[in-house]
């Protein structure tokens, strides 16, 4: 599974080094985004960690503030890893200090952090680091490092960064741990959940498709982030443009009416069922066996469409006439609705259709909601009442609306 990784860089000769933890870390599939201090960037520069990373750089707290950057970074992080981290660094760490981006990210994440040290000999062995780093270990951080070698200038002893490898294995390590934890002893353990994601395409002939935008973002998203929380996961999936996440049962699902026939074998034993796909709401009424030619249609092409199966208010029926005792039932509703008011009145008369027991309404449009990596949701109960709001990465939001789930037991 990619994961979303920060790799914060300070202020010392080995930021250097920090370029090949970056590198190693988007060879082998990860999404990494770089937080870099003002003196970071003095020794090594934003274009260089930008072209590598394949991100923007960030370092300024007051940049995105519309968009509450300096907690929304920390907050879509899956690990944090810190190299080189200084003397400086780690002092403001132990202490909880704030005063630039990469601290406000730290603290607005809960995801696992590591951090590689890098100073000289005495600060490495000054009773204030020492201190600092022990409190750190006692918060669950890990150190990897450091080594001992040559250092800047002719100092030699402890206090050399780890070598790139050495700590992008580490680290890699400890969020494997880390989502082992969550599995083992997550708020989802022993409970079977079922994600359906993508979405479906309708075929006119064998070579063209009546579809939608979809990439199934939010629908992995959301059963990545079931499966770190102990959930056994089945992904139902209708052409994703992103990788399935790793431990889940794939049920490849076509056109609306397989996806149905997926989704009501998977509910039967299923606790919960959340329809994050973006299914038709019509097909062709005729497909045909070969390539419809323009040579014989002249300058207009008329297609007669036919209803597809609603295929949540059909589950939401099925469970009012007592089918799926104790499922619980999760909806979307992508809307191009710009006013925020009447977006939530088009959400509340979709859940009183549905029989959902929630239903997460998310704007879409030309450039937002649809193959971006992040979204805007609000979530409503089945008497349509906000339960919650979320923004940020689509794996953030994933988490927010299992939460929801969560809350209803």
């Amino acid at each position: 599974m990619a994961l979303n990784v920060v790799v914060g860089i300070t202020g010392g000769i080995a930021a250097y080094k920090a370029v090949n933890v970056v590198r190693s870390l988007v060879l082998v599939g990860h999404d990494v985004h770089v937080v870099a201090t003002d003196a970071a960037l003095r020794f090594v520069g934003r274009p260089t960690l930008e072209a590598i990373s394949r991100n923007p750089v960030h370092s300024e707290l007051y940049e995105g503030v519309a968009e509450v950057r300096h907690v929304a970074i920390g907050q879509a992080a899956d690990l944090i890893v810190i190299a080189p981290a200084t003397a400086n660094t780690i002092a403001k760490l132990a202490a909880g200090i704030a005063d630039d981006l990469l601290g406000n990210t730290v603290l607005a994440s809960t995801a696992p952090l590591v951090i590689a040290p890098a100073m000289h000999t005495e600060m490495w062995q000054n009773p204030a680091t020492v201190a600092n780093i022990a409190t750190l270990r006692s918060r669950g951080v890990s150190v990897v490092g450091p080594a001992v070698g040559q250092l800047t200038g002719r100092d030699s002893g402890p206090g050399r960064l780890e070598e790139p490898e050495t700590i992008v294995a580490a680290a890699l390590a400890v969020y494997a741990e880390h989502a082992a934890r969550l599995a083992a002893s997550g708020d989802l353990s022993g409970r079977r959940v079922v994600v359906t994601a993508g979405g479906t395409r309708e075929p006119l002939d064998p070579v063209r498709f009546l579809g939608n935008r979809s990439s199934g973002r939010q629908g992995v998203a959301i059963a990545a982030a079931a499966r770190a929380r102990g959930a056994d996961v089945t992904l139902i999936a209708a052409h994703l443009e992103v990788s399935p996440p790793e431990g889940v049962t794939l049920v490849e699902a076509s056109t609306a009416r397989e996806l149905q026939q997926a989704v009501t074998d998977a509910a039967a034993d299923a606790d919960i069922l959340v329809m994050a796909a973006a299914v038709a709401d019509y097909r062709p009424a005729v497909v045909v066996d070969s390539k419809i030619k323009k040579e014989s249609q002249g300058d207009t092409l008329e297609l007669s469409l036919v209803k597809n199966p609603d295929i949540l208010a059909e589950l939401g029926a099925a469970r009012r006439a007592g089918e799926y005792p104790g499922l619980r039932l999760v909806g979307f509703a992508a809307e191009t609705e710009p006013d925020p008011a009447a977006l939530l009145e088009l959400g509340r008369a979709k859940i009183a259709r549905k029989g959902a027991d929630l239903l997460v309404v998310n704007r879409v449009g030309w450039t937002e909601g649809f193959a971006t990596d992040g979204n805007s949701v609000v979530v409503l109960d089945g008497a349509g009442d906000i339960v919650s709001e979320a923004a940020g990465s689509k794996m953030s939001v994933a988490d927010r609306i299992l939460d929801a789930i969560v809350a209803l037991d």
